[in-house]
């Protein structure tokens, strides 16, 4: 009965959290506020005696971990363009000594503007007898080529609306609306969608390029997470649908991204699969050769590394999780894994700007030791508990995933968790609270192609709407063998050399 009690109280405490949006796991040790003084500390006391009020001055030191300090009041950039305006006094000036001057510098908005472009190309007529065999009479110069024949929409307007919708999370009805707000000019949502359909349709050659690139890498990480999707719902000869109580077009379904890092190059890409079986994790990592993937503990990679020469690697942070959660129901416990996963990290962020071989030789020194004291610790606290309860479900999470947590001793380059992936998935969560769903499996798989390029824009420091922008303008007349050059990590290259 108590067993039972403690995982209800257990579920209870992680369903407040969940509702009061409460998920930090930063962990501060009970002996670090051991000194601290006490609020409401004697207050038990106070109507044993009345004494005179006697005054005492109380200095203690007390240490904010990770405090930072202000990085102060932000600069002008040089690069914006200036206004100057001079102000005379309103007295006259006349036969006065200038002795100096006082600047005062603020920074002004000017609101975007919409150009309608216009190109003329003249027409002239040939003389009749200049003519050859399948000459025209008519000499008119070529169009330059546009991401969408014969559309009004340029190169910097369709980057600039797709880049709002996946990188600041507009949908394409709240564009609609500002454009009309701001412009004067009334576009609806369907015209914005077909104009991003047919930038996908000319990015998807890329898409494929990024995805070989990416998997061709010896090193990577891997995650999945869910999205809502709309599917039509089938109907009969009479128009009627298939299952009764279906009266819609459409229905919701969770569809999935199954999302993979390049850790070292820093590669990004999406993957859309309308489950989360192993079959999908597997077409997501068909053409993966290399010898290390890191995930979390989900049994749908398993298929995965049986190939020959792939080698998994487990996610500290997922251990850390479950031992977070289990504070409520075993503090004392708990808080000694987590102090020994602290000790972990605090190494890690000092070995964080070695290379590859001196990060490997510092864990051999400073991790396999602790690493050590924590399986011990475990093998005997595992034994000592409910089975059920939280705590001994994340002691057994941990054992069970302890030869994939040694991997890092294998290789300096291998990371100890997945928080790099999970940070490169925290846009679609953010997608998903403003547009809500996909409107279908390939709507879906559109997406998964812009969260790619976006993600590895931010993780390679180039700016998605430069690099958008650049590649909707050249890609029509790139080659297929030579697509890699548009990358952006390639743009970036390409863009430092004009500079330099």
């Amino acid at each position: 009965m108590k067993a039972q009690n403690a995982q209800l109280r257990f579920r209870l405490e992680q369903l407040e959290r969940l509702f009061s949006n409460s998920k930090s796991e930063r962990f501060v040790p009970n002996e670090a506020a051991a000194n601290q003084p006490t609020l409401f500390e004697g207050l038990e006391e106070k109507d044993k005696q009345v004494e005179q009020p006697v005054e005492e001055q109380i200095k203690y030191k007390r240490r904010k971990p990770y405090a930072k300090p202000h990085p102060g009041r932000a600069a002008i950039p040089d690069h914006f363009t200036v206004e100057q305006e001079v102000i005379e006094p309103k007295e006259n000036t006349e036969g006065l000594i200038k002795i100096g001057e006082q600047i005062t510098e603020w920074v002004e908005y000017t609101p975007a503007s919409l150009v309608k472009k216009r190109v003329i190309r003249p027409k002239y007529a040939k003389p009749t007898p200049r003519l050859k065999n399948k000459d025209t009479a008519v000499l008119i110069a070529d169009l330059p080529s546009r991401p969408i024949p014969k559309s009004i929409a340029s190169a910097s307007l369709l980057a600039y609306i797709v880049v709002s919708k996946f990188v600041d999370h507009l949908p394409f009805y709240r564009q609609s609306q500002r454009f009309e707000r701001e412009y004067n000019w009334k576009i609806h949502k369907s015209t914005f969608n077909s104009w991003y359909v047919a930038v996908c349709t000319l990015l998807k050659p890329l898409y494929k390029e990024w995805g070989k690139q990416t998997l061709a890498a010896d090193y990577l990480q891997a995650d999945e997470s869910k999205i809502k999707v709309l599917t039509h719902i089938s109907k009969d000869k009479k128009g009627k649908p298939t299952v009764p109580d279906q009266t819609k077009g459409s229905k919701q379904t969770l569809g999935w991204m199954w999302v993979v890092h390049d850790p070292i190059k820093g590669y990004v890409v999406f993957n859309y699969e309308s489950s989360r079986s192993q079959k999908a994790a597997n077409q997501t990592l068909d053409k993966f050769k290399g010898r290390y993937l890191q995930t979390d503990g989900y049994s749908a990679y398993n298929r995965v590394v049986k190939r020959k020469n792939i080698t998994r690697l487990a996610c500290l942070a997922h251990v850390r999780r479950k031992f977070f959660d289990a504070k409520t129901n075993d503090a004392s416990r708990a808080e000694q894994a987590l102090k020994w996963i602290q000790a972990i990290y605090g190494h890690e962020r000092t070995a964080k700007h070695m290379t590859a071989q001196e990060r490997k030789v510092y864990r051999e020194e400073n991790l396999r030791p602790v690493y050590d004291q924590l399986k011990e610790w475990a093998d005997e606290e595992i034994i000592k508990m409910p089975p059920k309860s939280p705590i001994a479900k994340a002691i057994a999470y941990m054992l069970n995933q302890w030869p994939l947590l040694m991997t890092i001793f294998k290789d300096g380059r291998l990371l100890i968790d997945n928080n790099a992936i999970e940070n490169k998935i925290r846009p679609l969560a953010l997608g998903r609270k403003n547009y809500l769903f996909a409107g279908s499996h390939l709507a879906a798989q559109r997406a998964a192609m812009m969260y790619s390029f976006f993600a590895t824009c931010k993780t390679q420091g180039v700016n998605p709407y430069d690099w958008l922008a650049h590649t909707l303008n050249h890609i029509a007349d790139t080659k297929m063998t030579d697509l890699h050059s548009l990358l952006p990590g390639n743009y970036k290259k390409e863009q430092s050399a004009k500079t330099n």
